[in-house]
């Protein structure tokens, strides 16, 4: 059983000092402007491990093509993954599918408020959660997320691990003690807000734009660099895959991922494990691709980060005489518009024929 966390009182002035700084500097976000629980929701999956000004035009992308929970529980997969596609992290579409389908069934279409149902479906847990049953619905429930954790543990000065799940339990303790609650929603975000602007991660905060800073125990000292306190990461894996662009014509081979594992289900292009010379590359393709002798035309190489794992990429691209059928062949246009391909392929797309929409680079 996880051992309990014996976090600070928070100072009862917080929330009054905290919201007349937000209600002057607050952005302009577009899931702000009409904060219903369907926009909070879909926001916030996609804020995961995504910049707010990445996540803008997919937002209002994604509402303008699926507007509600129906629309969205209907979607065929392939037109949620093409709107998805860029932000990477697929299972979270898929989860707010199954969760649109799970509230029109055992909810009756009629989102739940209550943070203990919310928490019950696909891809909503603690801090999603309290987002929308505060931001929403204005109940008192705190959404602690890396943000907020960064930002009351250096106000409080408090040094311990801020990566264990029972310290979340009781930062969200100290903070319902506090809790405003004629303005629940705008507090949540106000929270966010100083963790996004001021009390930044990965570089000095801003102790003077901070209405905070008298409050708290780190202002204008080094102590931001050990607080919050984080474990040593262990270094990512790495892996070796040879990528194979095959153009024909204006046509580009895709195959699908395995139904389990990384990016699974998605498309990709004909990737080998290892890192294979040209000959050797070609040599695979004459196997793979029923015999289709031909060399590569252009090599190009890459690496994509995901959060245990590197990909080292050598891409091969290769004009091929015919289509074997056991690839998909995609039309530029359907490339574009259509399939969804995942950002780690994203440095090899200048290789391939270019969307009708996009005159050819000279």
């Amino acid at each position: 059983m996880p051992r309990p966390v014996d976090f600070p009182e928070l100072p009862p002035e917080l929330p009054k000092l905290l919201l007349q700084w937000y209600d002057r500097h607050a952005r302009i976000l577009p899931w702000r402007e009409h904060p219903t629980p369907y926009r909070v929701w879909i926001s916030e999956i996609m804020l995961q491990q995504t910049r707010v000004e990445t996540v803008k035009p997919y937002f209002n992308r994604f509402l303008a093509v699926l507007p509600d929970l129906r629309a969205l529980a209907e979607a065929p997969e392939e037109q949620l993954l093409k709107l998805w596609e860029g932000l990477g992290y697929y299972s979270r579409v898929r989860n707010l599918q199954r969760a649109a389908q799970c509230i029109l069934t055992a909810f009756n279409g009629d989102f739940p408020a209550d943070p203990d149902r919310l928490r019950q479906l696909p891809g909503i847990g603690e801090y999603t959660a309290g987002a929308i049953a505060s931001i929403s619905f204005g109940l008192p429930e705190p959404a602690v997320d890396g943000n907020v954790l960064r930002v009351l543990a250096r106000l409080t000065g408090w040094r311990g691990d801020t990566t264990r799940p029972a310290v979340k339990t009781a930062v969200a303790t100290a903070l319902r003690d506090i809790y405003p609650r004629d303005r629940a929603g705008d507090f949540t975000q106000s929270l966010m807000e100083l963790g996004a602007l001021i009390c930044v991660p990965g570089g000095p905060p801003q102790c003077e734009r901070c209405p905070l800073c008298r409050l708290c125990r780190c202002a204008r000292s080094d102590a931001w660099r050990e607080i919050p306190a984080r474990p040593p990461r262990r270094p990512r894996a790495v892996e070796e895959l040879t990528v194979l662009l095959l153009r024909c014509g204006d046509r580009v081979a895709l195959r699908r991922r395995p139904a389990t594992g990384l990016l699974a289900g998605l498309w990709e292009f004909p990737t080998l494990p290892g890192r294979l010379s040209a000959e050797e590359a070609a040599a695979a393709l004459a196997r793979l691709g029923g015999g289709l002798n031909v060399s590569p035309v252009r090599e190009l190489t890459a690496r994509h980060v995901f959060t245990h794992r590197e990909w080292h990429m050598t891409g091969y691209c290769f004009d091929c005489p015919s289509m074997p059928a056991q690839f998909t062949w995609a039309t530029s246009a359907a490339l574009h518009g259509e399939f969804a391909l995942p950002s780690a392929f994203a440095a090899f797309r200048p290789l391939l024929p270019p969307s009708p929409d996009t005159p050819e680079s000279v």
